[in-house]
């Protein structure tokens, strides 16, 4: 496939030819891992955290390892970078791009990614920046989708909890977007719905969206939930405790889903997926666990596009 993204900033850079070219060698990794081993070997790539993260930082230094790739890496450059000397955003992009072949940053402050890839002669890729996007886990969660139901047109699609504050729900707009006949139903408390720049892109794009207030009345009409968190870090504790524990997917109301419906989430889960790990094991519509394993192969082929 042709290379037609330098930086990955925003969800709204993938067309859906691109995703599916991407689909097509993720689930070709996946079958011959053996194939690609040596795919970078010699290049490197830097994991700029100053936020907390498992599943994206562990998930992007796996794929790059697979690929024969090395790794350079700061858990916690918020505390263990020069940012607490004073360094601005640019010129730690500057100086990385002199030791790496792509960055890949996740920020407390929206827009950081986009600063950096502005300075940076290497590839920036945006793993979460503020209350902004995260476009790689929208990646892997319509890989999911994909994978899971074999479309992704003529969806039923409940996006549950803080959409405020939410970047990966928003980021999963925007590629919803992109596609035929979706309908996304908005399930959150009052105090933490879904801006409106979202509700204006998808009224552009002409996708179908209403808001609702009662989980259970439309968990039998989807096709999948979108579970999320109440982000505590991003809202004062005023405001997190008038949302906390509104919308539960429990041992009851999962049966209220369609057999061939998924519960996805991006994770980590806490108190809004209340399931035994029996049920998370052996019930098909429980997908959270294999969404985030699909992260490995998708952000493989997405390190194949950027660095080969």
């Amino acid at each position: 496939m042709e290379q037609t993204i330098k930086h990955l900033i925003e969800a709204q850079q993938f067309t859906p030819d691109v995703l599916f070219s991407l689909f097509l060698d993720a689930e070709d990794i996946r079958k011959n891992l053996w194939k690609y081993s040596d795919k970078l070997k010699g290049k490197v790539l830097a994991t700029l955290f100053y936020e907390p993260s498992t599943r994206t930082r562990l998930s992007f230094e796996t794929a790059m390892l697979r690929l024969g790739g090395s790794v350079i890496s700061t858990e916690n450059a918020k505390e263990f970078s020069s940012a607490i000397k004073g360094e601005s955003i640019e010129d730690t992009a500057r100086v990385i791009s002199g030791y790496a072949d792509a960055i890949v940053i996740r920020h407390y402050e929206e827009g950081t990614a986009r600063k950096a890839s502005l300075v940076s002669s290497i590839p920036v890729i945006n793993a979460g920046d503020g209350k902004g996007q995260h476009p790689t886990q929208a990646l892997l969660d319509v890989y999911t989708i994909y994978r899971e139901l074999g479309r992704l047109e003529n969806l039923k699609i409940a996006l549950v909890g803080d959409l405020a504050s939410g970047r990966t729900a928003r980021s999963l707009c925007y590629l919803l977007g992109k596609f035929n006949n979706n309908t996304i139903i908005f399930v959150s408390p009052d105090n933490l719905k879904m801006g409106e720049d979202i509700k204006e892109y998808l009224k552009r794009h002409n996708v179908i969206f209403r808001e609702e207030d009662d989980l259970n009345k439309i968990l039998p009409e989807i096709d999948v939930v979108y579970m999320t968190r109440i982000q505590k870090e991003r809202i004062s504790s005023e405001e997190y405790e008038k949302a906390r524990g509104k919308f539960v997917i429990n041992e009851s109301n999962r049966n209220l889903l369609k057999e061939t419906a998924r519960i996805l989430h991006p994770l980590p889960h806490v108190e809004e997926i209340n399931l035994p790990v029996e049920i998370e094991k052996e019930d098909k519509r429980v997908a959270y666990f294999r969404q985030s394993e699909n992260g490995v192969y998708i952000r493989m082929a997405l390190l194949k596009m950027l660095l080969s």
